[in-house]
């Protein structure tokens, strides 16, 4: 099974609620340069934060890849998200490949989480970065960094 793990694109410094920021130009350009990493990989769901930034860089990824399921829009992929919540979710909910649309810190703790089974070394990750885990099952420290890619 492979995890992927994509970083929204860069959104604006304002909007009335953290929640409502839209990406720039330039997080879209970033979203469809690591959306083509994507091309040709056997994605059986997208699900993205319901924040507007990370909904827009789901929608992004759907269209380049012609992706035809809905993408799945859940709250526990908030900035402030649970790890352990997560994986939960994956492990129940998910038997196919799957790319989580997200935001720090959550990404970096949970891609720590998934390769190290703790989060005391959070892995880096900038605007629309992509990281593939790969392995049997998405538990805690039984994934391995296949690689991160930075638009």
């Amino acid at each position: 099974m492979k995890v992927w793990i994509l970083r929204h694109g860069e959104a604006q410094a304002h909007a009335r609620t953290d929640a409502e920021r839209n990406l720039t130009e330039h997080g879209r350009a970033e979203v469809l340069r690591s959306a083509a990493h994507l091309i040709d990989q056997p994605l059986g769901a997208i699900i993205a934060s319901p924040y507007v930034r990370a909904q827009q860089t789901a929608q992004l990824v759907r269209d380049v890849l012609g992706f035809e399921p809905e993408i799945c829009t859940v709250p526990w992929l908030t900035p402030d998200g649970d790890v352990q919540r997560v994986l939960e979710k994956l492990d129940t909910d998910t038997d196919d490949d799957v790319l989580l649309v997200s935001h720090q810190p959550l990404v970096g703790s949970l891609i720590s989480f998934l390769q190290h089974g703790h989060q005391r070394q959070p892995q880096p990750m900038y605007t629309a970065s992509l990281a593939e885990l790969e392995g049997d099952f998405p538990l805690a420290g039984l994934m391995s960094l296949v690689d991160v890619k930075n638009p």
